[in-house]
């Protein structure tokens, strides 16, 4: 299977079941594997305050926001989740979610979804990890804001519980994020420090990272959808619409068929258009081969190049023509 291109449509429903439907089924049109939605409740990440670590953000996109009025507004409810669920497979995407508490986990259990993503804010909770963990389906891990110390405590939680399909995605945690932060060369280093796949969850505008990610080994490719930035909404301003989204994986898919395998090998017809030895003037039975009657040139129809230092003083077997390629039986 080639890369894995995860839909991501976080908070992007607006609150209205319609959009939600309607971004998968844009989705699906894409050319997107999978759709990947976020299944929480506000006190599943915070406290309803005011004061505080709670109290309203002050800058970026959520400013004048408190968290559970953020988290409110982003968290996609509860009884939507099989509808979607449904429709998406029905539209042949795989359906899956990232879970914020064990209720979460539960829920998605009961729906038997096929694998599970760990949002890079939780990577430290190590009981939730372990918990996803032990339901044996995949597991992917945002790096976002861990040390390698985090990711090495997340993946040996996961085999503890005896999961080993673990991924990994190199992540920039900030909305959007700024192309000089995405430091891709992180994902070769990733590959062999950790020995798991690794991808790239990307919130900057606009497709290269993932591109670029691809060229560098990555697996999975995550991104945020909208169906429209312009009707705003928790995730848009770094949210990709369907259109660019499809252009994104045309030019995925491009990047892997030119990966395509380590190979040395070159074809008969590529042979034969690198130089050989030709006669370049008139040769005479007996003649002796100079540089004046033999030299490298293209096609490859004779001699290697290299034999021409241990031509040169031999004789001519046969009378060669102007335009002949030289062959080791026209030699004494």
């Amino acid at each position: 299977m080639g890369v894995f291109i995860i839909a991501e449509l976080s908070a992007n429903h607006n609150g209205n079941l319609q959009i939600a439907k309607d971004t998968i089924k844009a989705i699906a049109e894409t050319g997107a594997n999978a759709v990947k939605v976020q299944t929480y409740k506000p006190q599943s990440l915070t406290l309803n305050l005011n004061t505080g670590f709670f109290s309203p953000r002050t800058e970026g996109l959520w400013a004048g926001k408190t968290p559970w009025e953020l988290y409110t507004m982003g968290s996609l409810p509860y009884d939507w989740h099989k509808e979607l669920q449904e429709l998406s497979e029905s539209l042949g995407l795989v359906f899956f979610s990232t879970p914020f508490d064990i209720e979460a986990v539960d829920f998605l259990e009961n729906l038997n979804i096929p694998l599970y993503k760990i949002a890079s804010f939780e990577i430290t909770d190590i009981p939730l990890i372990e918990y996803v963990a032990s339901k044996n389906k995949p597991i992917i891990l945002s790096t976002g804001i861990a040390t390698v110390d985090d990711i090495s405590a997340a993946i040996d939680a996961c085999y503890k519980m005896g999961n080993r399909d673990v991924t990994l995605l190199k992540c920039t945690s900030n909305y959007p994020a700024l192309i000089q932060d995405a430091n891709l060369l992180t994902i070769p280093n990733m590959i062999e420090k950790f020995n798991v796949k690794v991808g790239l969850s990307d919130h900057t505008m606009g497709s290269i990272l993932p591109i670029m990610s691809v060229a560098m080994g990555a697996k999975v490719i995550e991104k945020h959808v909208v169906l429209n930035r312009a009707n705003g909404g928790v995730d848009s301003a770094f949210s990709m619409e369907p259109n660019e989204f499809k252009e994104m994986v045309n030019q995925i898919r491009l990047a892997e068929q030119a990966l395509g395998e380590v190979n040395y090998e070159i074809s008969e017809k590529d042979s034969l258009r690198r130089r050989s030895l030709f006669v370049v003037n008139d040769i005479v039975e007996g003649e002796i081969f100079t540089l004046e009657n033999i030299k490298s040139i293209r096609p490859g129809y004779g001699l290697h190049p290299a034999k021409l230092t241990e031509v040169l003083g031999r004789k001519a077997k046969v009378s060669l023509k102007k335009g002949e390629p030289l062959k080791l039986e026209n030699i004494v």
